[in-house]
């Protein structure tokens, strides 16, 4: 089947810019269709971690919002807490991040709620029953919200070849525990060269799957009992235990799409995508700083389908002439596979084909200017 996916450029003027677009896509996408009267709609987003400069900036936001309130919903902008250590791993640090990126309630017009709760671990169970997960942890508030607004800043990234709304659901709707489920396949690790053995890690541990080594006083985890769910990664104040960044990428691809189905559950045809191609980066707004764009600026993109969606941006992107001086190196002739040149090992449409297996949407579109 074919899905329709809807494209405005960014060309401009003083009767249509980038926030009539905005509007113009999402009502060419049925949202009206979507969001009932008093709908809690979550719009999910990624705040940039502190010194990264290519996340969706704020006034771009206010426009769904706007539209939101238009058809007598209920907004609230979201993101969930990272695996990693940074400036977004816990919700005290996530706000005040996005409060100096300029995601707060005079811009927005809407409140910023962290969907996982303070350290990562305010999920529910969704039942999927697929190849590698019988059920995924998503966040809360994800769950709890009747209709979502997915807005993603497309950009390469090192595990699927590139992030955009596929990414943003599977990844970004996980709480800790699912996070940690995606990226490894056991428990994390303790470096240990920075462990001071406090055992903080031990009190906070919730299967006790920790304990100090009586020869080394170094922590050490147990695979066995270990649940899996990352919060002995935040509480260490050192900074001694980490993700095992194990997986392949293609399983990767597939369990991130298997996040992807459980964060729609419920409210598939609530969900509505919309899609940055705009100053894309080589890779993940996670990263503290951001590299120069790969393409020259695209377009904005939206459909109901974020299958279509990301194919469409992908073929975009491979289409269009590399910058030069970009990380790309020599490889800037159009139709030139750009993520496969930044990462050659990776396979970015695994993430896609899996994606129209289980029935998330299809790589099929028709290609519409709006």
């Amino acid at each position: 089947m074919t899905s329709k996916v809807y494209m405005a450029d960014l060309r401009a003027s003083f009767k249509d810019n980038m926030m009539t677009k905005i509007t113009r896509l999402l009502e060419a996408a049925g949202i009206a269709e979507g969001i009932r009267p008093h709908s809690l709609t979550a719009i999910k987003l990624h705040f940039g971690e502190e010194g990264n400069a290519s996340f969706i900036r704020p006034i771009l936001v206010r426009p769904v919002v706007d539209l939101i309130h238009k058809l007598e919903g209920k907004a609230f902008v979201t993101d969930t807490n990272t695996l990693y250590v940074g400036s977004r791993s816990d919700a005290v640090k996530h706000l005040e991040t996005a409060t100096r990126h300029g995601f707060n309630f005079p811009v927005l017009n809407a409140p910023v709620l962290i969907a996982d709760g303070l350290i990562g671990n305010s999920v529910h169970s969704i039942d999927v029953d697929l190849m590698h997960f019988q059920e995924v942890k998503i966040a809360s508030e994800i769950v709890n919200a009747d209709a979502m607004v997915v807005m993603s800043h497309f950009k390469g990234h090192e595990l699927p070849g590139f992030g955009g709304a596929l990414k943003n659901l599977g990844m970004g709707c996980a709480g800790r525990e699912g996070k940690l489920a995606q990226h490894a396949n056991i428990s994390p690790k303790v470096t240990r060269k920075r462990c001071v053995g406090c055992g903080q890690c031990l009190e906070w541990c919730p299967a006790q799957a920790i304990s100090i080594d009586q020869e080394s006083g170094k922590a050490v985890i147990d695979n066995e009992p270990c649940i899996g769910c990352g919060e002995c990664i935040l509480i260490c104040p050192q900074g001694a235990i980490n993700v095992r960044w194990t997986e392949t990428g293609s399983i990767f691809q597939e369990k991130m799409i298997e996040y992807a189905y459980g964060a729609c559950a419920g409210k598939r045809e609530r969900c509505f995508f919309i899609n940055f191609v705009i100053q894309v980066s080589p890779a993940c707004d996670c990263y503290n700083h951001n590299d120069m764009p790969v393409v020259a600026d695209i377009g904005i993109l939206a459909s109901k389908d974020p299958v279509a969606l990301d194919q469409a941006c992908a073929d975009l992107v491979v289409a269009a002439p590399g910058l030069p001086g970009s990380a790309l190196g020599d490889e800037l002739a159009p139709g030139c596979d750009k993520f496969k040149v930044l990462y050659p090992e990776i396979d970015w449409h695994l993430q896609l084909a899996y994606a129209e297996k289980i029935g998330l949407g299809s790589c099929s579109y028709e290609l519409e200017k709006v």
